[in-house]
């Protein structure tokens, strides 16, 4: 099957029983999407299926052929990281990180539907990603601090 992650079309031959975070993390070697809980309690295996953050623990590899995928390694870089990245260190919303990268795509999707949201749409939007750390109210500020960003970037 063919599928576009981050951009790059893909031929990949997944088993027939594997999840699409099986298929990043051990057949792409996309590991910044994280396996946690593995039954979709968590959030912190989020990506975007054409556009709609799912939980990739719960998606079958197969059920994506065609499909574009984005993960958090296609969300920034190190170099040129996404507005939602700086805001989350600058308002240090992240400590453990290992709800990070889930917190990040879906506030990605909220922000792409919403570029202004209120503090409780950012919280309804982000209900499904749980953080262990507890930095609920900093995420909530990070994401509001992204979307002033993008807004003020949109604007220059």
């Amino acid at each position: 099957m063919r599928i576009t992650v981050n951009g790059t079309p893909r031929d990949v031959a997944p088993a027939g029983h594997a999840t699409l975070l099986d298929l990043l993390r051990d057949d792409l070697a996309l590991t910044g999407t994280k396996r946690v809980c593995d039954r979709g309690a968590c959030g912190a295996c989020t990506v975007h299926v054409e556009g709609r953050p799912v939980y990739a623990c719960l998606t079958l590899a197969h059920g994506c052929d065609g499909q574009h995928i984005q993960t958090i390694e296609g969300l920034g870089s190190p170099d040129a990281p996404h507005p939602l990245q700086q805001a989350f260190a600058l308002e240090d919303a992240a400590q453990c990180g290992f709800c990070t990268p889930g917190q990040l795509m879906a506030a990605a999707a909220l922000l792409a539907s919403n570029p202004d949201p209120t503090d409780e749409q950012v919280v309804a939007a982000m209900s499904g990603n749980l953080c262990r750390c507890g930095t609920y109210p900093k995420i909530v500020r990070a994401v509001r601090r992204a979307a002033t960003m993008l807004r003020n970037a949109a604007h220059d």
